[in-house]
């Protein structure tokens, strides 16, 4: 019974944690007062992890959640609870877009939706600069340079980006040490 009540609980949680990340606490923190899988400092730990490792924090916490109350069997019901909506309605998404590609009424509205995407992203983009460049009124020099080090290395040089991002730190790293 208490896989049933992991899958569904997770499944919930997957089907309506709309804003992703920090969104989804309050909805995993209920599911885990329910049922009182964790004590409130796991559930601590919990968010604390699910912001130290990579991926969802809704599919870390399920994969804690599940291995805390029923070990390994557990964390893979409730991974798969967690995941389950986002492959059902990507693939119909998915299915219904190859069906339909060739509607002309389909490609006005995806010709339509491009620009308001790239106008989103470039939003975000501008709000992470202004974040990293200014800490309060202050302009971070350091970080202007970082960034175009960055930059050079991934445009120019075409180096791993997994690389440039531990260049990035340990150049960072060094000018706190200085």
């Amino acid at each position: 019974m208490i896989y049933f009540k992991l899958f569904i609980s997770f499944l919930k949680i997957g089907l309506f944690s709309f804003g992703g990340g920090y969104a989804t606490i309050p909805l995993i923190e209920e599911a885990i007062r329910e049922f009182g899988w964790l004590t409130r400092q796991q559930f601590n730990d919990l968010v604390t992890i699910s912001q130290l490792t990579p991926g969802p924090i809704a599919l870390n916490a399920a994969t804690f959640v599940g291995l805390k109350a029923q070990g390994l069997e557990g964390a893979l019901i409730a991974t798969l609870g967690c995941i389950l909506p986002s492959c059902i309605i990507v693939g119909a998404i998915s299915y219904g877009y190859f069906k339909y590609r060739k509607l002309p009424l389909l490609q006005k509205v995806l010709k339509t939706l491009r620009p308001a995407v790239i106008a989103m992203i470039a939003s975000a983009a501008l709000l992470l600069l202004k974040a990293c460049f200014f800490q309060g009124q202050n302009f971070e020099l350091f970080a202007l340079c970082n960034f175009l080090i960055a930059m050079i290395l991934l445009r120019k040089f075409k180096m791993n980006p997994i690389l440039v991002i531990l260049i990035s730190g340990i150049l960072q790293v060094l000018i706190d040490l200085i």
